[in-house]
């Protein structure tokens, strides 16, 4: 037991039980040390079976339970900025879901407070940069075959839309994956955001301007496009096309099983991001374990959590006005230079 990184999960929700159960059964070199939810009861279901696991409803409690050497955090958006600045002042390499804090103005203070560390902290879950179609896509762009990025096309379909979901959250909320894999596939920051709205879907409930088509701009002149459409009613899909000077590159066409029976054929269409990125995530944990065990780490960090905020709230001002919206970036500090 003592070999193994003791992790902190904040959160017993549909993430964070999820990530209990990998940190126990997927994982390797870790184990849960602490589990906080503000539901005792629910914390208590996620850990079930689990030995040696200390249960709190204050989060800051389970940073501090014995045996705890770093923190995974998947509590909702709200919470994440105490969780951060708690685990920042004991030194607590995190892992934290998306979005690192809600609003560009909270991303700023974290990123002042892991730049008074002197070293990252933090490392952001942008799990499709661990997800084996999208890096073999960054993979082919970096090697320049397909010649200079123009365009990427991007689609990100969901069932339904959780019953507290706002119109602003479907670019917040869901499409800062895209914003994230957009940054990181074509090594731009995104400088501008429009968003045009179709009339909503009859499947949107009252109020909520679902589908949107998100356009960002880059600071080297690509356009991305996403289509958001949070009540699709069908399945769970993301897509990504880019297209290049010499040629594209597609993926996310869903190569599932296919069921043939008397009369037809039927597809597997998965029905929740937990579903269709299940091996990213797996991907996504182990390498932060690994890395944390190493004294390092990796993988999106707090700048990418920073500009994603910056880059959702210049397209919630876009949804709101109707207008073209630059978004307005801090300077990059040295801490962050490269990545």
């Amino acid at each position: 037991m003592g070999d193994l990184l003791g992790v902190a999960v904040l959160g017993a929700g549909h993430m964070g039980a999820d990530h209990i159960r990998r940190l126990d059964q997927v994982v390797s070199g870790a184990r849960v040390a602490a589990v906080a939810d503000p539901d005792r009861a629910r914390a208590e279901a996620a850990v079930a079976g689990l030995d040696h696991v200390t249960v709190h409803t204050d989060p800051v409690a389970a940073l501090d339970a014995p045996g705890v050497a770093a923190v995974l955090i998947a509590s909702p958006a709200s919470a994440h900025e105490e969780a951060l600045l708690a685990a920042f002042a004991r030194r607590l390499p995190v892992l934290c879901e998306k979005p690192m804090v809600p609003d560009s103005a909270g991303a700023l203070r974290i990123m002042e407070a892991e730049l008074g560390a002197g070293r990252r902290l933090a490392q952001i879950g942008f799990m499709r940069r661990y997800d084996t179609e999208y890096r073999r896509l960054k993979a082919l762009l970096d090697g320049g075959r397909l010649g200079r990025p123009l365009m990427l096309h991007c689609t990100h379909r969901n069932v339904s839309s959780p019953a507290d979901f706002t119109s602003a959250m479907l670019i917040n909320s869901s499409v800062s994956h895209e914003i994230d894999a957009a940054r990181w596939l074509l090594g731009q920051e995104l400088t501008a955001v429009t968003v045009l709205r179709p009339g909503p879907s009859a499947g949107a409930p009252g109020g909520l301007l679902d589908p949107q088509f998100v356009l960002f701009e880059t600071e080297r002149g690509a356009l991305v496009d996403v289509e958001v459409f949070v009540n699709c009613g069908f399945g769970y899909q993301v897509r990504c096309e880019a297209v290049c000077e010499a040629g594209s590159a597609r993926i996310g066409d869903e190569h599932t099983m296919v069921v043939t029976t008397r009369g037809g054929a039927r597809e597997e269409v998965a029905q929740d991001y937990l579903v269709r990125f299940a091996a990213a995530y797996d991907r996504e944990v182990q390498a932060w374990v690994d890395a944390t065990r190493r004294g390092e780490v990796t993988g999106p960090g707090v700048w990418d959590g920073y500009a994603a905020s910056a880059v959702a709230e210049a397209g919630v001002r876009a949804l709101e006005t109707g207008q073209r919206v630059a978004v307005d970036l801090a300077p990059r500090p040295a801490l962050y230079a490269g990545r």
